[in-house]
């Protein structure tokens, strides 16, 4: 068996399952689960229409690159959603089967492992994937602490020269799991001269794009990247998906786009790969990118579940509203594991300890005496779980 899959950690879930099988969870109340980020708004109707109209589809075999409807509907949607030139749709845009299997690959297409102890940088809390993937590509993964007291902006001294002399990937998280924090434009021109002087691919995750409050649209990759007259693109992939945007998880469909040369490359290893989009998902994506009012609607739903949550939980614990995403990210006036412990066992509400989305660098675990809150339930459920952890946490 491959040795690297001995390097794997067990998944943040699986840490919360052993947490809480040391106690039982309070049965006079109902079960409410905050801890994972899996959408519960109701699937549009539209969607759902044009995946069974398309299932005639289902008799031919899918290409890889998809048909040039779904990646002219992506193209054209890159373009309109952030006010530049839409990319080509043949060269520059790729259909995935959502953005958490494409960022696992992308690592296993970019990687040169002819190259000596390659590194992929990521953030730091992340998502776990980006580890996975730089351990399973023959690279060792290394941290970037993203903290409050720098705005969880990537802080690049962190990492010596010679691991940037070796990074040949990084993975960053805009707006950000868990943070919400959004890079802005000099955060990119950082990073983009990172890039520039050391040769690394930038592969950006986007999934929360499209959840933010007010009209501030979260800054994307390619805007920063246009806005800087970086118009090839290069070295920079983003990584987009329906499944927060239009509350289709179990659809499996996203897309990346950047520089073609890259784009190029990812493709061949896709091809061997045989990822291809399932037609039918293929109409019903074409169908949601193509289709903004139930978007609207979805961000009014978090928005107003935000407001009342952070209202309830102010007075109790140091809240902060996220610049997008549907994650509220806490600190804890105790340690985060019995804060989630005792939560659980108190008042049934299973909320994520930070510090199991976090590894120790740096000398600290930037996760720790966190707690990630998913306000993905529907607002009555929310806001009771919001009252059960404010009761919580007055009594600590």
């Amino acid at each position: 068996m491959n040795p690297d899959l001995e390097k794997l950690q067990p998944y943040p879930f699986q840490k919360l399952a052993a947490l809480f099988a040391a106690v039982s969870a309070n049965p006079a109340l109902r079960p409410i689960s905050l801890s994972i980020g899996e959408p519960k708004h109701a699937t549009p109707q539209f969607i759902k229409d044009a995946l069974i109209n398309g299932l005639d589809g289902l008799a031919n075999y899918p290409t890889t690159a998809g048909s040039d409807a779904l990646r002219n509907t992506m193209a054209q949607w890159i373009g309109k959603r952030y006010n530049i030139p839409a990319p080509d749709a043949k060269a520059q845009v790729l259909p995935v089967n959502g953005s958490r299997e494409a960022l696992f690959a992308f690592a296993q297409a970019v990687i040169d492992r002819s190259q000596p102890e390659p590194a992929v940088v990521c953030p730091n809390p992340f998502y776990q994937i980006y580890e996975g993937a730089a351990f399973l590509s023959g690279a060792t993964p290394y941290f970037l602490n993203t903290l409050p007291e720098d705005g969880f902006a990537l802080n690049f001294s962190q990492l010596p020269e010679s691991v940037w002399q070796r990074t040949q990937l990084i993975y960053v998280c805009t707006p950000g799991n868990p943070s919400g924090s959004v890079m802005n434009l000099q955060e990119w021109k950082a990073l983009f001269e990172m890039s520039d002087r050391y040769g690394f691919v930038i592969a950006s995750d986007e999934c929360y794009s499209e959840i933010y409050f007010g009209n501030d649209q979260p800054l994307g990759a390619l805007q920063a990247s246009q806005q800087l007259g970086r118009n090839d693109y290069k070295n920079l992939v983003m990584f987009s998906s329906l499944s927060k945007r239009s509350n289709v998880p179990g659809m499996r469909s996203g897309f990346v786009a950047g520089d073609a040369k890259v784009i190029a490359k990812f493709a061949l290893y896709r091809t061997y790969h045989g990822s291809a989009m399932n037609p039918a998902v293929q109409a019903a994506t074409i169908a949601a990118w193509n289709d903004e009012a139930h978007v609207i609607e979805n961000r009014r739903l978090y928005a107003e579940k935000f407001a009342q949550v952070v209202a309830i939980l102010e007075p109790v614990l140091p809240v902060v509203m996220p610049d997008a995403g549907f994650y509220l990210w806490i600190r804890t006036p105790i340690d985060d594991a019995v804060f989630a412990q005792g939560l659980y066992r108190d008042y049934n509400v299973t909320a994520l300890p930070g510090s199991y989305l976090a590894r120790e660098a740096h000398g600290v675990n930037p996760g720790k005496n966190f707690v990630r809150l998913a306000l993905v339930a529907n607002t009555a459920e929310t806001v009771e779980a919001a009252h059960r952890i404010a009761e919580f946490s007055r009594k600590l």
